[in-house]
């Protein structure tokens, strides 16, 4: 009898038998790392000015729902410019300003409360609004009022430049009301009006620069071109309010930036 069975395995016949037990080389492992570490290099920092570019999106819309609640505040008043000065009522919730600001030992609670206590609450009474992003743990406010939008009236240099009433208001479209200032602080957002100089500190938390609103209802947003403007933003926030506002680095004469931004403020530039 003839056998006719046989062992068919290409496999086998052609020498390429598989080893089911072989797991992955060293080698292997290591590159297939190493391909990971460097799709990661590429990829984060796309991420990170994707989630930047958020952060700064989600800013510029608290800038424009807060400076579209301090427009139905003077439609309702006859066209008298909210009070931008935060240290002013508050103590007796007489409601005379904004918000009031609690003081820089104050609870988050009482953060919030001096949101309540002000002006603008009723108008715009959703409390993230308030607060970038980006802002300190703790801060529940981070925008202010420029000092020409009824703030503070004592700025030297600048009598008779602080508008009360919307109707005065010039090129509103131009005319800045809110800014990201980082947190809240006693009184509204002062920058000289006669001087080449900042008093204030400048933020530039969003890809080297600010978000602001105007008078008119948009909101934009502005990135620094002068090296000496982020000098200013980067001090040491304590380090600029004792000694950084009265030095050398205050004083920019030239610097594109702060023109800019005490233009906005003012509508026009006192000497120099």
């Amino acid at each position: 009898m003839i056998d006719l069975s046989f062992d068919f395995c290409p496999c086998k016949n052609s020498g390429l038998v598989m080893d089911k037990q072989r797991g992955f080389t060293l080698i292997e492992l290591l590159v297939v790392i190493a391909i990971i570490a460097i799709l990661m290099a590429i990829l984060m920092p796309a991420l990170n000015r994707a989630k930047e570019q958020g952060k700064r999106a989600a800013c510029l819309n608290n800038c424009k729902q807060l400076v579209l609640a301090w427009g139905m505040y003077a439609d309702d008043n006859d066209d008298k410019i909210i009070n931008g000065n935060t240290s002013t009522g508050g103590h007796n919730k007489d409601g005379t300003c904004w918000v009031y600001w609690p003081g820089r030992g104050a609870t988050e609670e009482e953060r919030i409360q001096g949101i309540k206590d002000g002006l603008l609450f009723e108008y715009c009474p959703n409390i993230k609004l308030y607060k970038c992003p980006t802002g300190i743990r703790g801060e529940v406010v981070t925008y202010a009022i420029v000092d020409a939008m009824n703030g503070y009236d004592a700025i030297p240099g600048a009598d008779g430049q602080i508008v009360k009433n919307r109707t005065l208001i010039r090129q509103s479209a131009k005319r800045a009301v809110f800014l990201d200032e980082g947190r809240l602080s006693p009184a509204s957002w002062t920058i000289w009006y006669d001087q080449e100089r900042w008093w204030d500190q400048i933020t530039a938390r969003h890809g080297d620069g600010t978000n602001f609103s105007f008078a008119d209802g948009h909101s934009d947003y502005w990135k620094w071109k002068d090296p000496r403007t982020l000098d200013v933003a980067m001090m040491d926030y304590d380090t600029w309010q004792s000694s950084g506002r009265h030095g050398s680095l205050s004083t920019q004469p030239g610097n594109p930036d702060l023109h800019k931004v005490r233009k906005a403020v003012w509508g026009k530039l006192g000497v120099p």
